[in-house]
Formats: structure tokens, C-alpha cells, sequence
């Protein structure tokens, strides 16, 4: 009998104690929107710099909306997470909101309301930031132009628009706890590792994900997939022809582009673009962390001189890709020369099939390296023809394992 009720009574225990941490978050009172006079200038400018840093405004700003009043898409697994209102309109925004309230919300991904956080919501990164950095970032959000906008509605299944349910995600796969500096380490490694870890939130891209989608903390920065895209490993083995320098890493991050290794495109390249707009030392100090957990590849056998394709392949090759990538054939390439493209040189076809079918266009008001995408020019069997010749002629690598699931892919996101 007694073990009868402790089977029954264990599990109503353990299902109280979880639906009261649940449900525990109280609500942080409303109050009217700070004036611009009560943040300081040097407050809102070292803000202005962290927004950049963690790229605030390409989560948190929809295709054609206003600076960060919400609607953009981040696509998960289980379905769309829509990016809110962060200006300090009152009633849409967080204009209501305290230091306090913010503040929670970046260390534990609790809203001023009580409600836990989507993860789509890197707050597991954010808990690492400075309590000055936090109140810089709210002083530069708080000064922002207020903008009325609803929040849109998560596409997610019901179960999952229940977010007392994120509880138990974070009971599993969060960590709160602030940036514990490394007194041995060189202080810009130490202040790039800050940044990686933290406000630029790298691993959320750059690292698998388990079963509940929480990063694996077995392969930080290993690797992983965002949009649609591959975010290459920036720690361990790195898939480079050209070894990473933190030169090359730093003309890559502040530029978008280093002629040794590509262009950044995809989710990535909006990273770019922020990161060219802070100081420099920002991205020299990421370059100077990430070539202390960076490894060289082994050196690779020597591309096919001359591999087998039907004519038509090598036609279509020539007539859409060698001036811009081949350096001998165009007297100096316009476009990375691809024997040193990470793309080709990857372990999947993904990250090529996208340049190929999306190209790489600048974003607006910048400058920066374009290709055109021929996704309505080719089809399918084409661009599967072409990237298998391209990765046959420029890598002593096999052939890509999944190109034909990954020419689906970018077609179904190339489709209107």
C-alpha cells in the first residue's frame, strides 16, 4: 500500500512543484515610457554599439517595417516565432517597461507580464551580459522612435502556444549566470569570447541542436543550420582550403568578405553589416577568440584537373560562373576563386546551391560583393549537374552527399 501511494502521490508532487515554478513569474508593474533626458548620451551611444553587436534589428524588424517595431520570422522546427515590438510605444512595445522588467527578460527570458520566452530568444545567451551593458542596450531602446505595432502570432501547434510549458525547456536546457572572465587570458581574447558567448549569441547558429532544440553544449560552435543555411563550425576543424587567420577572420567579419574563404550571405551576412558599423576592435577581438578554438583541416588531395561532365554542364559552367570565379580565366576574379570557396569545400551541398539559386545581393545602402541568383534559370537537374562539376573541378573532396535534396530545398525557398 505504501508503495502504491508513492507511486501516485511522487508524481502529483513532482506536477505541483512544476506547474508553481510554471506558473511563478510575477508580473513587474507598468510604468510611463523614461524620458530621453534621463539616459545618458554615453549610455545611449555604448547601447547603439550592443544593438549592433547582437543584431537587434534584423530579429526584431519585419522586411519593409520600421526599425525594430517586430514582425520578422524566425522559422524553428516546430513552426514560426515572429520577433516583437521593442521600441517604447507603451501598449505594443515595452515602452512600459522597466529596467527591471528588461532586464529579466534578458536574464531569463521572462516578459515584464510574467510569461516565460520563446528560446527564438537567445536569453541563454543574453543572461552572460554585463549589468552595464544591459542598461546601455535599454537606454539606446528606450530612446528609439516609438512605434504602434502589434505583436504578431506565433505560428506554433497548441501544445506549444502554451508557454508555461517553456518552463520545463528551461529546467532541461537553460543556465542562468553572468560572463566569468578569464584573468589568465589575453584581455581581447577574453573580451571577443564575451561577445561570442553573449550579445552576439554565435552559437545559436553555429551549434547543433538536440532533440528539444537546445543547443549542445558537447559541440559549442561545431556547426549547425539557420534559415535554410549551413553556419559552418567556427571552433574545432574548420572546412577551409585556406587556413582561417585572425586577419583573414577579421576582413571577413567587418567586411563580409575575404577573398581566401567567400562571402558571408544568408543569415550571416546582415552580421556583417552590423559588425562594419562598430569599432574595429570589436571584430578583431571575435577574430582573436575564435583562433584559439579553431583547427586547422589536414591538407586535402588536389582537385580533379579535368572531371567528367557532359558538355552542357561544362558549357553552362563557363558561360555562368568562370569570369566571376575562375582568377586565371578572368584576369583576376571579380568573386572568390572557388578552389578556395568554404561552400565547395563544405561537407553538404547547401550553402552552394544557395549562392547558386539566390546569389548575394548587398544590403541596402551598402556596399559589398553581388552575385545574381539563377534560381529561374536553371532547373532542378541543372544546378544539381552544376554544382556536383564545381565541387569535382575545385576540391580533392568526394562528390556532396545530398545535393538533390538540397537543390529541392533552395527551391522550395526560391518559390514565390
Amino acid at each position: 500500500m505504501r508503495f502504491l501511494l508513492a507511486a501516485i502521490l511522487v508524481p502529483l508532487v513532482l506536477v505541483a512543484g512544476f506547474l508553481a515554478y510554471a506558473l511563478s513569474p510575477r508580473e513587474i508593474e507598468a510604468i510611463a515610457p523614461p524620458a530621453r533626458v534621463s539616459f545618458s548620451p554615453v549610455a545611449i551611444e555604448r547601447g547603439q554599439r550592443l544593438a549592433l553587436l547582437g543584431n537587434c534589428n534584423v530579429c526584431h524588424t519585419a522586411e519593409g517595417g520600421r526599425p525594430y517595431s517586430g514582425g520578422y520570422g524566425v522559422e524553428t522546427p516546430f513552426g514560426t516565432i515572429y520577433g516583437t515590438n521593442i521600441t517604447p510605444e507603451p501598449e505594443t512595445g515595452i515602452g512600459a517597461w522597466s529596467l527591471e522588467a528588461f532586464d529579466r527578460s534578458m536574464r531569463e527570458g521572462i516578459d515584464r507580464e510574467g510569461r516565460h520566452l520563446y528560446p527564438a530568444f537567445p536569453y541563454d545567451h543574453f543572461t552572460k551580459i554585463s549589468d552595464g551593458d544591459v542598461a546601455a542596450l535599454y537606454a539606446f531602446l528606450m530612446t528609439r522612435e516609438p512605434v504602434r505595432e502589434a505583436a504578431r502570432a506565433n505560428d506554433l501547434p497548441f501544445p506549444l502556444r502554451f508557454r508555461p510549458l517553456l518552463a520545463g525547456w528551461k529546467l532541461l536546457a537553460f543556465r542562468e549566470g553572468r560572463f566569468e572572465p578569464d584573468a589568465a587570458a589575453d584581455a581581447e581574447v577574453d573580451y571577443g569570447r564575451y561577445l561570442v558567448e553573449g550579445l552576439g549569441h554565435c552559437g545559436a547558429c553555429h551549434t547543433p541542436r538536440n532533440l528539444i532544440q537546445a543547443e549542445r553544449r558537447d559541440a559549442a560552435l561545431r556547426g549547425g543550420v539557420s534559415a535554410g543555411w549551413t553556419a559552418p563550425a567556427i571552433a574545432g576543424e574548420a572546412a577551409a582550403a585556406v587556413p582561417w587567420t585572425q586577419a583573414s577572420l577579421e576582413t571577413y567579419l567587418s567586411d563580409g568578405f575575404d577573398p581566401d574563404h567567400g562571402a558571408g550571405a544568408g543569415p550571416m551576412q546582415p552580421v556583417g553589416v552590423n559588425l562594419a558599423r562598430t569599432p574595429s576592435e570589436d571584430a578583431r577581438a571575435v577574430a582573436a577568440y575564435l583562433m584559439t578554438v579553431l583547427q586547422p583541416r589536414p591538407a586535402l588531395p588536389p582537385p580533379l584537373a579535368d572531371p567528367a561532365a557532359d558538355p552542357a554542364t561544362i558549357a553552362l559552367f563557363e558561360g555562368a560562373c568562370l569570369f566571376c570565379h575562375d582568377g586565371a580565366a578572368s584576369g583576376g576574379a571579380r568573386g572568390v576563386t572557388l578552389d578556395r570557396s568554404t561552400a565547395v569545400q563544405a561537407e553538404d551541398a547547401t550553402n552552394l546551391v544557395n549562392f547558386l539559386f539566390h546569389g548575394r545581393q548587398p544590403a541596402a545602402g551598402s556596399a559589398g560583393s553581388h552575385m545574381p541568383g539563377f534560381a529561374a534559370a536553371l532547373t532542378n537537374d541543372q544546378a544539381e549537374a552544376l554544382v556536383a562539376y564545381v565541387r569535382a573541378r575545385y576540391s580533392g573532396l568526394p562528390p556532396f552527399p545530398d545535393t538533390a535534396e538540397a537543390v529541392r530545398a533552395a527551391r522550395r525557398a526560391s518559390a514565390p
